[in-house]
């Protein structure tokens, strides 16, 4: 088990999605975040079925830094309610776990 997780938000655009990207590594709060384009959405949104197609954010960080993260994922996004889900990352390979431990180091 690390302390290393993959966190999950989407945006409304590619625009978007870069703009929210970049602010996060540009914090130190992610060493990368990979976009993934037109995701098709289908969810619950005050009690209809609702479409979107999204892009996909897969944001590679720590534990210790969630908590910025999903504020900071809070205050960029203009969505009123966010994805914001951590997943942890129970392994990887070590260079590339230490890659993103140095990324964001203060």
């Amino acid at each position: 088990m690390t302390d290393m997780r993959i966190v999950l938000t989407t945006a409304g655009s590619q625009d978007e999605a870069r703009r929210i990207a970049n602010t996060l590594v540009e914090r130190k709060l992610t060493a990368c975040v990979n976009i993934i384009s037109k995701a098709q959405s289908i969810y619950r949104w005050e009690g209809k079925i609702q479409e979107a197609e999204e892009w996909l954010l897969l944001i590679k960080s720590t534990a210790p830094l969630f908590e910025k993260l999903r504020d900071a994922i809070k205050e960029l996004h203009p969505y009123e309610l966010p994805e914001c889900l951590s997943l942890p990352v129970d392994d990887g390979s070590e260079e590339y776990l230490n890659w993103i431990t140095q990324s964001i180091a203060s």
